[in-house]
């Protein structure tokens, strides 16, 4: 082969395998987070359109009604409990799909590398949530954490519901 052969060939092996990591960082990157228009977008919204709490709201903890305290499956149940209270829409299927796939049901993931944490708000939790969109989308009666299972799952489910009707209707990296 010829020196110009193999240049070009090593260049099309680079621009495949920038295309393929290229690629597969942004369909992770996509997550429950907005992105920065959307972020502005979370916070605005008008709390005749979000189920809000207060600041001090008498919040629960993760331990008590329906399934295991402290498992995936108790947590599921408790916020489907809270949602039910507060009109927000979802299943279990949808909220363990979602869970699975954000964070493989580990509470204190966190992502450290998309373009939310590189600008100094990783995503956290269940599912991978920011702290803007926690708080525009926490719901009376979850702690006040983004960190905490219920919390999470029960804001995120908030979110999907005034982002796409239902956290059930969410069937892919958001």
């Amino acid at each position: 082969m010829t020196m110009i052969t193999r240049t070009r060939i090593a260049r099309l092996r680079t621009l495949a395998l920038t295309g393929i990591t290229t690629t597969g960082a942004a369909a992770v990157a996509l997550t429950l987070m907005p992105a920065n228009a959307q972020a502005a977008e979370a916070t605005q919204v008008s709390a005749s359109h979000v189920v809000n709490a207060s600041s001090n709201d008498g919040s629960t903890t993760s331990q008590g009604k329906g399934g295991s305290a402290g498992s995936l499956d108790g947590w599921i149940k408790q916020s489907l409990a809270i949602m039910k209270a507060k009109g927000i829409p979802g299943s279990y299927e949808g909220l363990k799909r979602n869970i699975m796939r954000e964070s493989g049901g580990n509470p204190s993931a966190q992502n450290n590398w998309d373009v939310n944490a590189k600008q100094g708000t990783p995503s956290k939790g269940l599912l991978q949530v920011i702290d803007p969109t926690f708080h525009a989308y926490h719901v009376a009666g979850t702690a006040n954490s983004v960190s905490d299972p219920v919390a999470n799952i029960t804001a995120a489910a908030n979110y999907a519901a005034h982002r796409y009707g239902s956290i059930d209707n969410v069937n892919s990296a958001y």
